[in-house]
């Protein structure tokens, strides 16, 4: 109950900061923590349209308000905006099965409640909340009329080996605890690792470089896609010591290169230069929300049937 009443006083500070109405609701009443959406009302009905909003990997809705004003806008926009939290909490896959259908029952949800069955539907994610977008467009039984990402991992067989290969160049040096619970982490969702469990790294990943049968992303060949990267890789080199095999903009153009190879000629990679900070310090970080032009996204949205 305490949770409930914090969450709820959260929000209260949001709506009035925003001056928009904003609502969080739970699937389940006892939880908080999961299993459950944040909504940020357009002034006026009927909507555009709605949009998910989906978090990276540790982020909380309140987490999201608080990096960038693109639900905000959004909003401002006429589109409900909504940003989900899924079974594992902010802990979530987001690739996983269980992270996707988690999706589908809070989208189940939304559009009931708020009878949106023939409004015009969007998806996109920041980090790991990219990567569960796209892997919902190419599955999904509610087609998006677009979708965009920021920053993806999408081929977790790079993801993993890439992570591999950072652990044991960390011979004097203390190893990066990210890589060692992605390491983890992988191996446990897929079943193994890529040599023995290979066809999983290829059904999951909403792309691998080394799939050459295409399976996954056939099913973009006409979905209107953005991805968002901002390639630093100076930066990177000196803050982390990692280079481009360790970004995930590799997999991120190769991705749209076989998409426009297949047709797609509405998948594009738009690479940023000094726009990657993250808030409220506004220290910087090429893997941020803030790599985005807010406004001319929604009005690419807006523009898609």
């Amino acid at each position: 109950m305490l949770k409930l009443k914090l969450s709820l006083f959260t929000l209260f500070i949001l709506a009035n900061s925003f001056g928009q109405k904003i609502e969080k609701v739970f699937l389940d009443k006892d939880d908080a923590a999961k299993n459950c959406y944040t909504i940020i009302y357009p002034d006026t009905l009927p909507c555009k349209g709605y949009v998910f909003i989906i978090p990276g990997f540790g982020e909380t809705a309140e987490t999201v308000l608080e990096e960038t004003n693109l639900p905000k806008l959004m909003a401002l926009n006429g589109l409900l905006t909504i940003i989900p939290t899924f079974q594992d909490g902010v802990l979530s896959f987001g690739v996983d099965s269980l992270s996707q259908q988690s999706f589908n029952t809070i989208l189940k949800d939304v559009t009931s409640k708020h009878q949106l069955i023939d409004q015009r539907f969007f998806v996109g994610g920041f980090s790991i909340g990219g990567s569960c977008a796209i892997k919902y467009a190419e599955n999904s039984i509610i087609k998006p009329a677009a979708v965009f990402a920021i920053d993806p991992p999408l081929d977790f067989e790079r993801f993993y080996n890439s992570s591999k290969r950072d652990i044991r160049l960390s011979v004097n040096t203390e190893p990066n605890q990210e890589n060692l619970y992605m390491i983890d982490r992988i191996e446990k969702e897929m079943n193994g690792t890529p040599k023995s469990a290979l066809a999983n790294y290829y059904k999951i990943s909403p792309y691998s470089f080394s799939d050459t049968t295409q399976t996954a992303i056939k099913n973009l060949i006409k979905m209107p896609l953005r991805i968002y990267s901002e390639p630093d890789i100076n930066w990177w080199l000196k803050e982390r010591g990692a280079d481009f095999t360790s970004m995930n903009v590799t997999e991120c153009s190769a991705m749209i290169n076989e998409l426009n190879r297949l047709g797609n000629n509405d998948a594009v990679l738009i690479t940023t230069q000094n726009k990657g900070f993250r808030k409220p310090d506004n220290y910087r970080h090429p893997h941020s929300w803030s790599i985005v032009d807010n406004n001319e996204l929604i009005e690419w949205l807006l523009k898609q049937k």
